[in-house]
């Protein structure tokens, strides 16, 4: 009589909708995160969520656009002394361009900052 071997336990193999993909990319990639914690974390490899990254930017036209966020602060301050754009950069402070900045200033600078 032939041998069977029964394996019980989870399966291997599972599926993840969209929303728990989304909730495990946005957890994996904020500020400070380490992909590798919550891979582990979620049980899941790091090379699968780097994946469901890669897709996610293939479906984005420019997915190195972000959320711009438009605060007037200084309305006291004549506009010429005003920076235009400020950049918050997470843990290295802040970039300032002026209204007087040239386009290849502005530029070189958005290039730097990738």
């Amino acid at each position: 009589m032939g041998q069977i071997t029964l394996l019980t336990g989870p399966e291997r193999r599972r599926r993840w909708n969209e929303e728990e993909r989304r909730q495990i990319l946005e957890e994996a990639f904020s500020p400070g995160a380490c992909v590798t914690q919550v891979a582990q974390r979620h049980d899941v490899s790091t090379a699968l969520i780097y994946t469901w990254r890669r897709k996610l930017c293939e479906h984005v036209p420019d997915p190195c656009l972000t959320e711009a966020v438009v605060v007037d602060e200084d309305v006291g301050h004549p506009l010429e002394h005003r920076p235009a754009i400020v950049v918050e950069l997470v843990k290295r402070g802040r970039v300032s361009i002026f209204a007087g900045a040239t386009p290849t200033l502005v530029t070189a600078v958005v290039k730097a900052l990738r």
